[in-house]
């Protein structure tokens, strides 16, 4: 037989599970909307690479930054996919995303200075801050990363990859 507290705790849950569901739905279209971004993102890639004209350096460096920031969407639809299976908030995909876009940005700087011919010295100056930032930012997302993997000990660190 239930009881009057048993009533008001049953609605009390209803606002709950109405309110999950409509996150469970909402992070689903994030995944879904990730990866029709990715997809976009890779055959323009391909398209500009097959038909772009210039010096094949700067179009191979092209393609590389298009494929890398598939790679980077693919990885935030995957880690937010995880997030829904297991209803926890994992941090280490995201720092590993945000060293990924880091090193993106490394590549893409260097780059420019290999392959940008001559540059202007306020050019050249920005290009080398860019680089420095991207280093810097790596850096402390390898160390947020350790600090996490110690913090967490090495045998949780290792069921993890």
């Amino acid at each position: 037989m239930r009881t009057l507290r048993d009533a008001d705790a049953a609605t009390d849950q209803a606002p709950d599970r109405v309110l999950r569901w409509i996150i469970i739905i909402v992070e689903y279209a994030i995944v879904l909307s990730l990866l029709l971004v990715a997809g976009v993102v890779l055959v323009h890639t391909v398209y500009e690479f097959v038909r772009a004209q210039g010096p094949f350096s700067t179009i191979v460096i092209n393609a590389i930054d298009g494929i890398l920031v598939v790679v980077i969407l693919l990885d935030i639809a995957h880690t937010v996919f995880g997030r829904l299976r297991s209803s926890s908030f994992p941090v280490r995909p995201f720092l590993e995303i945000g060293i990924l876009a880091g090193v993106r940005d490394i590549l893409s700087a260097s780059a420019h200075l290999t392959l940008g011919g001559t540059l202007s010295h306020r050019d050249f100056t920005n290009t080398l801050t860019s680089l420095a930032f991207g280093v810097g930012v790596v850096v402390a997302l390898l160390a947020g990363l350790l600090l996490l993997r110690w913090s967490r000990g090495d045998a949780d660190a290792d069921a993890d990859g």
